[in-house]
């Protein structure tokens, strides 16, 4: 095929919109709505300018858009070095423990926050009983007790916590509109999907484009900083949901990679890329188990109601993955629930009737019906399809127990994962711990490419931020880009590539849809072009089958890598042919570009680290235990914009907490 370009000769030419301004924030979810709240109390007396820009509508933009039932991350009476010891334990040994520890000692002045913007939170009454939110108490910061259902998580009334957390948000950013005199700075519906470095000075960020999804436009942002807080990556892998259920998962579907695309293309070093995250939830619903495991104090076994972390799987499992196995992180319990499965012992069930039956024992019936309010609200809080599932199978949670299944794998850095970028941490706790003195570069979370801030799931290596460490952490970003640029007064952001050629770039899909659109009765089926659905079938089928999806209970090895990473070159060149009729689907074609290179990342990081560090995630078949003497480190690649090469090496692991 000849070569294409967009001359704007079938498609109609977007109008282009320029905006420049000092500090752009690329998400709008819990980190970027962290970084705008905080940027603008130190920018706004300074006068220093801040967009943020949203592919979605604030209010309901990111993993908490739905709501949540529990924060899992709040320290209350905990020790931030606890805290480090727990998020090692449950990563396997490996963690950048200054970033957490950092996250640590910040993130409950994020709580405390959310309850004064009016978040209800349970609290513990003096008789001990649990106020559910309705009730007055003290607040958390006054002293107020709250219902924890861990060590770290506490119990909320969350259905609407994200629209709290987005109308602070959105606030703070009125106030830089009148401390600055601009116009705009809150773009909703405006999907990035490139960023672009400064033409004089090497290695440094100056911009970003994107385009409305909702209006024939286009978006070039000239930026002193970014702050990048635009999410993890979901359906990069087949989800177990077929036909009108494929677009269900556990984590957000409009989390498409952005984060990782755009950093990587950029040249930003990544790290731990290997790692995913696959939950264990309720099955066909996706619904959220922690707060079952954790508040309802429910059991899950297999068919016969054995424990599978016990016994001859726990024994099987310390010959491999020990002095992990011990610690009982949720790889672990993921790896002996599948072989108990494997060994025909299913379906997993979680028996919340006994729970529920236990929990009764000491209650009135007021109590108890409240408690069965509780155990529907944790899915209408935070997944109603699971209500739904619940409803239409007749199961009544007191009476019924329900089937868990591991998910497809997610790529992230809030959850229980840990796959991001490789950023500079905080000065003073790297001075105080002994840390690699290069782990810090100046400016905390700032990538390898100066002025680009990394947060939330795509800052690598700190799992277990959740809600509120996201929050938190997009106001250390938010700080430090701040930092960054009234240290580099002087700089302006030099943009030469001409806005109508952006345009074309991203416009690309639609021109190649409407040239060719006539060439077939079944605009669908077409040798000149691929429809974005079609894309994404091929790309999740790759990563399923090679990759070590949800079809091969997790296994690749270097053969299938190998042969899947040739598969994803052989897309990639596809993808550049991918046509699209109208914005929805521009959009999808852009995303599925996001996800092409996110997986493509994560496959090298598996192909380069020879064990299997997470079982229960992934599993190497030809390194299928884990081997701290050579692979007790980070494993961290770049991506060369200019030659196109990736590289993958080791980087030092040093644990700074003692055990």
């Amino acid at each position: 095929m000849e070569k294409e370009s967009c001359t704007f000769s079938y498609c109609q030419k977007p109008a282009i919109v320029e905006h420049e301004t000092d500090v752009l924030i690329i998400g709008g979810g819990m980190s970027a709505c962290g970084s705008a709240f905080e940027a603008a109390r130190w920018a706004n007396p300074q006068k220093i300018r801040i967009t943020m820009v949203d592919k979605a509508a604030t209010d309901r933009s990111g993993a908490v858009a739905m709501g949540l039932s529990a924060i899992n991350t709040y320290m209350g009476e905990n020790d931030p070095a606890d805290y480090v010891k727990y998020v090692r334990a449950d990563l396997m040994g490996i963690t950048r423990e200054d970033l957490v520890y950092d996250l640590g000692r910040h993130v409950d002045d994020s709580v405390h926050l959310f309850e004064e913007w009016g978040l209800p939170i349970w609290k513990k009454a003096p008789d001990g009983h649990t106020m559910d939110g309705a009730q007055e108490a003290p607040k958390l910061s006054e002293g107020g007790k709250p219902v924890r259902s861990g060590k770290w998580q506490i119990m909320i009334n969350g259905e609407s916590y994200k629209v709290l957390v987005a109308e602070a948000a959105k606030a703070a950013l009125k106030e830089n509109r009148e401390a600055t005199g601009v116009a705009e700075n809150h773009f909703e519906r405006v999907f990035i999907v490139k960023l672009i470095l400064d033409e004089k000075v090497p290695n440094r960020i100056a911009g970003a484009v994107g385009f409305s999804v909702r209006e024939n436009k286009v978006y070039i942002f000239k930026a002193k900083t970014i702050l990048l807080g635009s999410g993890g990556a979901v359906n990069v892998f087949r989800p177990r949901s077929t036909q009108e259920g494929q677009g269900r998962a556990w984590y957000p579907v409009w989390n498409s990679g952005s984060g990782y695309a755009l950093g990587i293309q950029a040249g930003a070093e990544l790290t731990m890329m290997e790692n995913r995250f696959v939950p264990a939830r309720f099955k066909d619903g996706y619904g959220p188990v922690g707060a079952w495991f954790l508040f309802f104090k429910a059991k899950a076994t297999n068919a016969y109601g054995e424990d599978y972390c016990t016994g001859e799987n726990f024994e099987a499992t310390k010959k491999l993955y020990s002095p992990y196995a011990e610690k009982m992180g949720t790889a672990i319990r993921n790896h002996m629930m599948m072989m108990d499965m494997k060994a025909g012992k299913g379906p997993i069930l979680m028996r919340t009737h006994d729970a529920m039956a236990e929990l009764a024992k000491t209650m009135d019936a007021k109590q108890i019906k409240h408690l069965e309010a509780e155990a529907w609200e944790d899915f209408l809080d935070m997944c109603i399809g699971q209500a739904g599932v619940w409803a239409g199978m007749n199961i009544e949670p007191d009476k019924t127990p329900s089937e868990i299944m591991p998910t497809e794998p997610y790529l992230l850095g809030s959850h229980a994962g840990c796959a991001g970028f490789w950023t500079s941490g905080p000065a003073d706790v790297i001075e105080a711990t002994g840390a690699p003195k290069e782990w810090d570069w100046g400016y905390n979370r700032m990538s390898t490419v100066s002025g680009l801030f990394m947060m939330g799931d795509i800052c690598g290596a700190s799992g277990h931020k959740f809600s509120s460490g996201s929050h938190a952490e997009g106001r250390i970003a938010a700080k430090s880009g701040l930092a960054f640029i009234l240290d580099n007064k002087d700089f302006k952001p030099t943009v030469t590539k001409s806005a109508d050629d952006l345009a074309a770039e991203i416009y690309m899909p639609f021109e190649i849809y409407e040239r060719y659109k006539t060439y077939t009765t079944a605009p669908e089926v077409n040798p000149n072009y691929i429809k974005p659905k079609m894309l994404q079938a091929r790309m999740q089928k790759i990563a399923d089958e090679y990759f070590g999806g949800v079809g091969t209970w997790y296994m690749t090895s270097k053969t299938l890598l190998e042969e899947g990473l040739k598969q994803l070159a052989l897309l990639k060149e596809d993808a550049a042919k991918t046509g699209a009729k109208d914005l929805h689907e521009l959009m999808r074609a852009w995303e599925n570009y996001h996800r092409i290179w996110s997986i493509e990342a994560h496959a090298r990081h598996i192909q380069f680290r020879e064990e299997s560090r997470y079982p229960g995630y992934y599993y190497r078949g030809d390194f299928l235990a884990i081997n701290d003497k050579d692979w007790k480190c980070f494993v961290n690649s770049k991506y060369d914009p200019a030659t196109g090469d990736w590289k993958c090496f080791k980087k030092e692991y040093k644990q700074l907490i003692p055990d």
